[in-house]
């Protein structure tokens, strides 16, 4: 067998893998949503308790999503139809939930174990900037740029994304 042979069924599913990460995470949609919910999550009430913190970002994310969906339907009904509209308004929107779990996901896992609402704000913003970071070395992977160079887009990416969520922050 030869080495090519070998490496096809792994070059396959790192191809496959990379399709799922970029349909998910890898869109607009996706950045954009992580971007707003990250922006929510820091001007929740971290002095109030754990739940009403965490419920008030997740069904804000909720409710963009929806704004979102209506948004996209709205636009491309006159092309679609309604119904495909509003079913491809949901499937394209998905990217912004997505974008978010690893943020809920570790605020929810912080919960388990502080009943401290700002660790666990800290937890959501820490997870978003790890995210941001993760797509800045993915992006800057896929030019074929040298480890230096996917490393310090990694570090500009969740940079310019802090600065976009404090100037979202601050304005609000």
């Amino acid at each position: 067998m030869s080495d090519d042979t070998a490496t096809a069924p792994d070059a396959a599913r790192h191809r496959k893998l990379q399709r799922w990460f970029d349909n998910r995470f890898r869109t607009p949609v996706a950045v954009y949503g992580l971007i707003v919910y990250t922006t929510v999550v820091l001007i929740a009430d971290e002095e109030g308790p754990v739940s009403e913190m965490l419920t008030v970002s997740i069904s804000s994310l909720v409710v963009f999503y929806l704004a979102h969906v209506f948004a996209h339907t709205l636009s491309d009904h006159g092309r679609h139809g309604l119904g495909t509209a509003t079913r491809l308004a949901f499937i394209h929107s998905l990217g912004m939930l997505y974008a978010c779990a690893p943020s809920t996901i570790a605020m929810i896992i912080t919960a388990f174990f502080t009943s401290d609402a700002g660790d666990v704000q800290d937890a959501g913003i820490w997870a978003a900037l790890a995210m941001l970071a993760v797509l800045g070395f993915s992006a800057y992977a896929r030019t074929g740029a040298k480890l230096w160079v996917r490393l310090l887009g990694a570090v500009g990416t969740a940079f310019l994304g802090l600065l976009v969520v404090m100037l979202e922050f601050w304005l609000h």
